[in-house]
C-alpha cells in the first residue's frame, strides 16, 4: 500500500493516508453498535408503553421525551471533547468512554421497566421511571458515541460509506431484536399483562436481555479493536505539534464546514418526525387497529406488541436498504438521501389512514427506509468535510443536530397534541409531512472533502 510519509512544508503538515482496513476489522469497529442500539430501540419502541402503564396522561406525554434529547445533547459533545484529549495506553481514546457508558446503561436498563413494580405510588413511579430514562439514555450517549468516532478517526475515505452502511446494518439488526422481544416472549408464555401501574414481564424480561447484549458486543469492540497511537493519528489526519490557539464549542461551530449546517437543516425535519413516532406509535397502532386509548386494558398491550413487531419490519426494511446504500456511488448520494426520506415520509403518513394491522407492515417497510439513509449518509457526508484534530469534538456537536429536533418536537407537542384533537393517529401523519419536507432540503447540501 502506496503512503506518503507526513513531514512539513511550507510550515503545513502533508497527511499519510489512511490504511484500507480489512472488511473484518470495519466489522469489529462498529460490532459494539449493536448492542447500544438494542439499549436505544427498546427504550425508543417501548418507552411511550411503560410510561402511559405506569400512570402518565397522553398530554403530557411529550416531557418524558424531552429528557433522552436534552442528555444526549449535553453528553456526546463532552465525550467527543475529552475523547479527543484521551489516551491510554491500553484502551486508546475511545474506547475507555465505551466501557463506563455501557457498564451503566446496563444497570439503568434493569432499574427503567421496574418503575411500577418498587411501590411507588403513580406520581413517584413516574418520577422513578423519569430519573431511569435519563440516566439511561446519558449512559447509551456516552456509550454510543465512540463507535462513530472510531469509524471518522480510523477508516479512510474510500471504505467510509461502506463502514457507515455496516453501522447501520447493526443498529438495525439489534432494533430488531429489541423490537421482536416483547413479542416473542409472550408467544412463550411470559406474561404481557400486569396489575394496573406495573410493566407487563415480557417488557421486563426483553430489557434484561437487551443488558445482555449490550454489554457482551461492546466487549468484542474493546478486545478487537485497536486504536492508532497519538503519533499514527496525528500522521494519518495531518496533526502537527505546533501550538495552536484554543477554541471551544462556539469557535469551533463557527469554523464548521458548510455541510455540517446544511445537514443539519434535514436532519431537524427527520428527527422532529421520528420522534412523534416514538411518542405516539404505540397509542396510534392502539386506537386504530384495537380501538382502545385504556393502557392497563389487554388489547392496549398487545397493540404495543405489535408496534414492537413493526418496529421490528423498520428495522429489517433499514438493514436490507442500507446494503444497498452501500452500493450508492458518492455522486448519487443526495438523490439517494432524497428519495429515501421520501418514502418515509408516505410510509409515515399512511398510518393515518390504516386501519388493518398486516397493512401497517407496509408503511414501516417505507419508513425503515427512510431510516436506514439517516443513518448512512449525513455521517459519511460530515466526516469526509472534517480535519481529524476536533473530529470527536465536531462528531459530539452534530449530535445536536439529533437531539435539539427531538426536544422541538416534544415541546411542540404540548400545543399540536390537542390542536389535533388529541390524536395520535394525526401526529403520525404530521411526521410524514416533516419528512417530506426532509427530503426536499436534501437539494441544499453541498458536499465538501477535507483535505
Amino acid at each position: 500500500m502506496l503512503a506518503e510519509k507526513t513531514n512539513q512544508i511550507n510550515g503545513k503538515s502533508q497527511r499519510q493516508q489512511l490504511p484500507t482496513l480489512p472488511i473484518h476489522m470495519i466489522w469489529m469497529i462498529s460490532f459494539g453498535f449493536l448492542g447500544v442500539q438494542m439499549a436505544f430501540s427498546l427504550q425508543s419502541s417501548n418507552m411511550g408503553r411503560i410510561f402511559q402503564t405506569i400512570g402518565a396522561d397522553p398530554h403530557t406525554l411529550g416531557f418524558f421525551f424531552i429528557l433522552p434529547p436534552l442528555a444526549g445533547l449535553v453528553v456526546q459533545p463532552l465525550v467527543g471533547y475529552f475523547s479527543d484529549r484521551t489516551w491510554m495506553p491500553r484502551l486508546g481514546r475511545r474506547i475507555p468512554y465505551l466501557l463506563v457508558g455501557a457498564v451503566v446503561a446496563v444497570i439503568v436498563m434493569c432499574l427503567l421497566p421496574n418503575s411500577g413494580s418498587f411501590g411507588f405510588g403513580p406520581v413517584a413511579a413516574l418520577t422513578f421511571g423519569a430519573v431511569a430514562i435519563l440516566f439511561m439514555d446519558l449512559s447509551s450517549n456516552v456509550a454510543m458515541q465512540p463507535f462513530k468516532m472510531m469509524v471518522g478517526d480510523m477508516v479512510n475515505e474510500e471504505q467510509k460509506g461502506f463502514a457507515y452502511s455496516i453501522q447501520s446494518f447493526l443498529s438495525n439488526s439489534g432494533a430488531v431484536l429489541a423490537s421482536i422481544f416483547p413479542f416473542l416472549l409472550t408467544m412463550l408464555g411470559v406474561s404481557n399483562n400486569a396489575p394496573k401501574g406495573v410493566v407487563p414481564q415480557s417488557v421486563v424480561i426483553s430489557f434484561y436481555a437487551g443488558a445482555v447484549i449490550l454489554i457482551i458486543c461492546s466487549l468484542f469492540t474493546v478486545f478487537k479493536v485497536k486504536e492508532y497511537t497519538p503519533a499514527e493519528y496525528a500522521a494519518y489526519h495531518g496533526i502537527t505539534n505546533d501550538k495552536k490557539e484554543k477554541v471551544g464549542f462556539i469557535g469551533l461551530l463557527r469554523k464548521a464546514p458548510k455541510v455540517f449546517w446544511t445537514i443539519s437543516l434535514v436532519q431537524l425535519f427527520c428527527w422532529m418526525g421520528f420522534q412523534y413516532l416514538w411518542t405516539y406509535g404505540t397509542g396510534a397502532v392502539a386506537a386504530n387497529v384495537w380501538n382502545t386509548a385504556d393502557p392497563s386494558s389487554s388489547a392496549y398491550q398487545s397493540a404495543g406488541n405489535w408496534f414492537g413487531i413493526l418496529s421490528a419490519v423498520q428495522s429489517i426494511a433499514a438493514v436490507l436498504w442500507s446494503l444497498v446504500l452501500a452500493r450508492v456511488p458518492n455522486n448519487k448520494r443526495k438523490p439517494g438521501y432524497a428519495i429515501s426520506l421520501l418514502l418515509g415520509g408516505i410510509g409515515f403518513a399512511s398510518v393515518f389512514f390504516i386501519h388493518h394491522q398486516v397493512a401497517l407492515v407496509v408503511s414501516f417497510i417505507l419508513i425503515g427506509i427512510a431510516w436506514a439513509a439517516m443513518m448512512t449518509f449525513p455521517f459519511t457526508m460530515l466526516t469526509n468535510a472534517l480535519e481529524g484534530e476536533n473530529m470527536g469534538t465536531y462528531l459530539g456537536l452534530f449530535n445536536g443536530s439529533i437531539c435539539l429536533p427531538q426536544i422541538i418536537a416534544s415541546c411542540l407537542s404540548f400545543a399540536l397534541f390537542p390542536a389535533f384533537g388529541s390524536s395520535m393517529p394525526a401526529m403520525i401523519l404530521v411526521s410524514g409531512i416533516l419528512l417530506v419536507i426532509g427530503a426536499f432540503s436534501v437539494s441544499v447540501i453541498k458536499e465538501t472533502y477535507a483535505r
